[in-house]
């Protein structure tokens, strides 16, 4: 029987009486009509690992000599600026609560204590792999823990001896700058008050001003711990954060009209989300010169939230860095990032943002 009756179509893929004679074929490098080709799905993006006992055909051998792939972008232009000879390395992060006070730790309820030293040594580790030039703090107890942290980064490598501490009408949280560049001035916003429902409030952690020039560029740093989405009594607590925001927003408006062009980075913990009056507030209008580009930074899978809000399990995206219209080309977009080391929840109920100016 010829081997085209074997393998004809109208009688099957191989007909019983064919099989002997077109496994012999098969041995001399013939391929049946039902096996395919190609990179195994597993190794493809979106591919799915095999089902057990499904036979799995070889990859193909690599090519000899590959075609060359096209750079993206010229080799000149790929490379961002060395931000420690020209740029500036900025992290804002909320350390959860680096002061005294009393809180549960391995189900233990302990009184007047300070954060835990494993805690701590986490929140070093982070920022001195990180290596910033500066860093934005929040959750700061008082002056003595904001000097502990700096003390401790030096001993692990990280020398910022600059730093600025102010703090608001609450007396046990505040806000922090350490700096590895001078601080030139600071300053504060001609407003702190407002009135709500007929009472007068204070915002609650203070807004931080303090300006550095590193390598001959100056930049204006912002920095705010607005109020938090827990009840109170005296009012209502998104009503507080929204007014605290329209604070912000003002200091930012004389800024920018003092110097259209000035510099700004504007961050903290917003306690809010992108679509809130609390954000809408701080940002301003896209049209307007002093709108704020929030920086759209993700984590190592795309991920873009940077609070766990354990006892509700709830993640979200309310920390933020926003830059002003004459700093936004300076930043380095493709590197700039959410940091999401390993024990990050082990250092903070927060993730730390990191954004690079060339």
């Amino acid at each position: 029987m010829s081997l085209r009756l074997l393998l004809d179509p109208s009688r099957g893929c191989i007909p019983w009486l064919g099989r002997l004679a077109v496994s012999a074929v098969l041995t001399l490098g013939f391929v049946s009509c039902d096996k395919k080709g190609g990179t195994p799905v597993w190794d493809t993006p979106g591919g799915e690992a095999p089902t057990i006992g499904e036979i799995v055909p070889e990859p193909p051998p690599e090519p000899v000599q590959p075609a060359p792939i096209p750079a993206l972008a010229p080799a000149a232009s790929a490379a961002p600026a060395d931000p420690s000879t020209s740029g500036l390395r900025f992290i804002a992060y909320n350390v959860e609560n680096w002061l005294t006070m009393d809180r549960y730790v391995d189900r233990q309820q302990l009184i007047n204590s300070p954060k835990p030293t494993d805690q701590k040594e986490a929140v070093i580790r982070l920022l001195v792999d990180a290596a910033p030039d500066v860093i934005g703090l929040c959750e700061i107890g008082e002056a003595s823990d904001l000097a502990e942290i700096q003390e401790m980064l030096k001993a692990a490598g990280l020398n910022l001896p600059h730093s600025h501490y102010i703090g608001g009408s609450d007396p046990v949280r505040h806000l922090g700058l350490l700096s590895r560049f001078p601080i030139t001035s600071t300053g504060k916003p001609a407003e702190s008050d407002f009135r709500l429902q007929g009472r007068t409030f204070s915002i609650n952690r203070g807004i931080l001003d303090a300006t550095i020039e590193a390598h001959g560029k100056p930049y204006r740093l912002l920095g705010v711990h607005l109020k938090s989405k827990r009840s109170i009594e005296e009012a209502d607590q998104e009503e507080l954060r929204v007014n605290e925001a329209r604070l912000l927003r003002r200091h930012v408006d004389e800024l920018l009209k003092e110097d259209p062009q000035a510099r700004l980075i504007v961050y903290g913990d917003f306690n809010d989300t992108r679509p809130t009056r609390t954000f809408k507030t701080i940002t301003g209008s896209y049209n307007d010169p002093g709108y704020l580009t929030a920086l759209p930074l993700k984590d190592s899978r795309g991920h873009a939230w940077t609070h766990h809000w354990a006892p509700h399990d709830i993640y979200s995206r309310i920390d933020f860095i926003t830059v002003s219209r004459a700093l936004r080309p300076e930043v380095d977009f493709r590197n700039s990032h959410i940091i999401d080391s390993q024990d990050w929840n082990k250092a903070s109920d927060h993730r730390a943002l990191l954004t690079i100016f060339y």
